[in-house]
């Protein structure tokens, strides 16, 4: 004697469009509150535009070890990590930003979103800003923080 289960993944949903499994009803859902989305974006944009200022008129590191040796020296004015940094990187950096007062950014992109944002075409996990240029990123940035 066999005994047969069928599980039905939508809890009986169904639409026009034919589904392809479960993960489309969690896509259709609405989360939350557009308004709550809507400043990190912005936010997120005013950054980029703030880092590409910096990396054409300032002077900016890319890179984990070399943004280390410059923060070791004491050159460094601002850090932005990327949000899928390695944990270890991620907590190496924070702890040498610690040390030497600089203050540090967790940008909400990819580490491929933070490289074209630097206008370049690879990934970039860490930037380290020396020198703003025309930008006012050191001082927009603390005050998004802190709000």
């Amino acid at each position: 004697s066999f005994v047969f289960f069928f599980f039905q993944a939508e809890d009986g949903i169904r639409d026009v469009e034919r589904s392809r499994g479960l993960g489309d009803v969690y896509k259709r859902q609405v989360h939350g509150d557009l308004q709550r989305i809507m400043p990190k974006k912005i936010a997120t944009e005013n950054i980029n535009a703030k880092l590409g200022i910096v990396m054409r008129s300032g002077k900016a590191l890319l890179g984990h070890s070399q943004g280390l040796k410059a923060l070791r020296k004491g050159q460094v004015k601002m850090v932005i990590v990327s949000s899928n940094c390695p944990n270890l990187r991620k907590s190496e950096l924070e702890y040498y930003c610690m040390l030497s007062k600089t203050q540090i950014y967790h940008y909400m992109g990819t580490n491929t979103d933070l490289g074209a944002a630097c206008g370049r075409y690879h990934r970039v996990s860490c930037v380290s800003i020396l020198e703003a240029g025309d930008s006012d990123i050191l001082g927009a940035v603390s005050g998004s923080q802190e709000a």
